[in-house]
């Protein structure tokens, strides 16, 4: 089975390898494929994924090249987790943002929406070259935001096109331990959008225990998100939210962090990533030493900004192991061995949500096997979650149509109707900050 990962000298692409290494069963990959616009990346990861499989009996073979139709012939699988402008054009997001006293962050408010208006042209490319060149081929989306990229793709591509995220599964297994239950046998009643919903209720053994944990301070402030929202807000709320809206209930507090903070992350990780690139790429590097190090800084670091801000203190062990890589290789495996289970992924709505449109991409748990992943009935939005879930999904939209028109007009209307985003007129000056530093902005007339 051929795997082929775009973004392929992405630094977290050795994740994904090391789960595949662990892969014994029949029908498991044997071919992955790398492609990057990047030569020099794609040899240092390629560098990486030696080492790991130097031990490994029968590790899937990988090849690289900068050619996207090669990559994409005859691939089973795609994982697209790209990243248009690279790390110097998220921290440029985050600058122009910061700059007119808003939210530049990666995905959520002004920053997510300059990522997706770069993002979404390059995404609906691939998604065509896939329907051409590929078109039995699951797409499994990395990409951020999410969300907005899936529901882009999916125009092209229909249900074959499936976003994931692993905020929800570490915020419900987060949940389950604080519990004393085993996370791998909870049911997580999560529903939103990607960065971008609430866990309502964890079952186990068809009892919900969510309501024994809003009930008992101690437990409730005793994890990462009880210390990063407080107690008594979550208790008002009635459920939990995933950590990225933070950025929502203390937007003010969140903007001032960044704003004093020594750098952004998106410059930190520019700087952090430049120096591994450059350390694997010298003679006699450790190349999976380098990156396990480089790996544990950024984990670490996630966020930081945010727990300062709550005085949540420092990640906890259990929470510094990734997750994602995972998510996608479960997805990877119902679909291809039809072993059916349940996982929180970004698909088409298909009537899910009634506030919702067919079409539109949202976050919940979905049934998977060999026909791919199909939203579970869940429950009305309480109120509060209604407004802030349609105000967002509506700014998407806004984005999609940019995107498809070269709608500077449109571009602005995208950024003023955002929450987080207080004026029309710093709209105006967003999109003026941003067409003038990204190149891959130039399209908007």
């Amino acid at each position: 089975m051929k795997l082929t990962i775009l973004g392929g000298g992405g630094f977290r692409v050795p994740l994904v390898y090391g789960a595949l290494l662990t892969d014994r069963a029949e029908g498991r990959v044997t071919e992955v494929v790398l492609h990057d616009l990047d030569a020099g990346r794609l040899s240092a990861v390629g560098r990486v994924l030696a080492e790991q499989a130097a031990a490994v009996p029968d590790a899937p073979t990988v090849t690289t090249t900068t050619d996207l139709d090669e990559a994409l012939r005859g691939a089973d699988f795609i994982f697209s987790a790209i990243r248009v402008g690279g790390l110097e054009g998220r921290a440029d997001d985050e600058r122009v943002a910061l700059a007119e006293g808003v939210l530049g962050q990666e995905t959520v408010g002004a920053g997510g929406i300059a990522y997706g208006l770069r993002t979404v042209p390059v995404a609906v490319d691939i998604a065509r070259r896939v329907a051409r060149l590929a078109p039995d081929a699951w797409v499994i989306n990395f990409t951020n935001p999410a969300g907005l990229v899936t529901e882009a793709m999916s125009r092209h591509l229909g249900d074959r096109v499936i976003g994931i995220c692993d905020s929800p599964v570490g915020l419900g297994r987060r949940i389950a331990r604080v519990l004393g239950a085993n996370p791998d046998e909870a049911w997580i009643d999560y529903v939103g959008l990607n960065h971008l919903g609430w866990v309502r209720g964890l079952k186990i053994a068809g009892r919900d225990e969510l309501p024994r944990l809003l009930a008992d301070p101690d437990l409730l402030g005793s994890f990462e998100e009880g210390k990063l929202f407080g107690v008594d807000w979550l208790q008002s709320l009635g459920a939990i939210p995933n950590e990225y809206l933070h950025y929502y209930y203390f937007n003010r507090e969140a903007v001032r962090a960044y704003q004093h903070a020594e750098k952004t992350r998106g410059a930190f990780l520019a700087d952090q990533q430049a120096r591994f690139y450059d350390e694997v790429g010298a003679p006699g590097a450790k190349a999976l030493e380098v990156w396990d190090r480089t790996r544990a800084e950024r984990e670490a670091t996630y966020m930081s900004e945010n727990r300062e801000t709550a005085g949540a203190g420092e990640r906890d062990a259990d929470d510094l192991s990734g997750g994602y890589e995972k998510v996608a290789l479960a997805l990877m495996r119902a679909i291809a061995r039809d072993e059916r289970t349940t996982l929180i992924l970004n698909v088409r709505n298909q009537g899910t949500l009634s506030v919702l449109d067919h079409d539109a991409v949202i976050e919940v748990p979905c049934l998977v096997g060999a026909n791919g992943a199909h939203p579970v009935s869940v429950a009305p939005l309480p109120d509060h979650a209604t407004g802030l879930v349609c105000s967002v999904k509506a700014v998407e939209r806004e984005v999609l149509a940019a995107a498809g028109s070269a709608s500077r007009a449109t571009a602005v209307k995208a950024f003023a109707l955002h929450p987080l985003v207080d004026s029309v007129n710093v709209a105006r000056k967003l999109v003026e900050g941003y067409t003038s530093v990204h190149p891959g902005l130039a399209y908007l007339k």
